[in-house]
């Protein structure tokens, strides 16, 4: 099954199927009373460790895998870059679950190839809003705290340098890898651009293709990283 597929209104009956990594059995037991109390959300595994969790993302492909980054043994860290490396787990989406919203590891994760991150205390609308985002194909970096947390420890990285990568993109692809950077969503670039939103979906599409990322928050960090963008560019 593929995102697109889990997230196709023409076919209800198809799930979001989502694995559960939590060294912490009760943390798990939450989150899954409350995901599969959703008509479009099942939890199809478990994993109290990382290599768990990487053993049941190969057996399984889950569309979506809620990794807490702290775990005995193998951690989410690795978990996730090891996923996130795997050509055959290319629809695998990873999302990150962090005690703070704040952290060293989560913007090494983020760099691994996360779609994102929610803080365990979340909200369980925003649990669910975030499990549909990314399971479509988009990163979870819409909330302020991600937005504040890749500018954070992107600051605190080397000199920007652009590096020759993007001198594939067209003076409008850089601009709207810019507003990428910023956290707009394809709708908000298409307003402010003058595009249609199809028009700033295929922009995006093809500045991920052309700089080999895996989703939009690879593009968050590279647009601060390069240099492209600084906290607080748009004002």
């Amino acid at each position: 099954m593929t995102a697109t597929d889990a997230q196709d209104p023409a076919n209800p009956a198809v799930r979001i199927r989502v694995v559960l990594a939590d060294d912490q059995t009760l943390v798990r037991a939450g989150f899954r009373s409350m995901l599969d109390d959703e008509d479009d959300i099942e939890v199809v595994g478990e994993a109290a460790d990382g290599e768990q969790a990487l053993a049941l993302a190969r057996r399984l492909r889950p569309d979506v895998v809620l990794m807490d980054i702290r775990m005995p043994g193998l951690d989410g860290l690795e978990a996730t870059r090891r996923i996130t490396a795997d050509p055959s787990l290319e629809g695998v989406r990873v999302v990150i679950l962090t005690t703070f919203d704040v952290d060293d590891y989560v913007y090494g994760a983020l760099r691994a190839g996360a779609s994102g991150f929610l803080v365990k205390d979340t909200e369980p609308m925003e649990l669910l809003h975030g499990v549909r985002v990314v399971a479509r194909g988009d990163a979870l970096i819409a909330p302020a705290v991600t937005r504040r947390l890749i500018a954070e420890f992107a600051g605190r990285s080397k000199q920007p340098d652009p590096g020759p990568r993007l001198n594939a993109l067209t003076e409008r692809e850089r601009e709207v890898m810019g507003l990428v950077g910023a956290g707009l969503s394809n709708d908000e670039i298409a307003q402010r651009l003058v595009l249609s939103p199809a028009t700033a979906k295929t922009h995006v599409s093809r500045i991920m293709t052309k700089l080999d990322v895996r989703d939009r928050a690879q593009l968050v960090i590279l647009a601060y990283e390069s240099g492209m963008i600084t906290p607080g560019w748009l004002g």
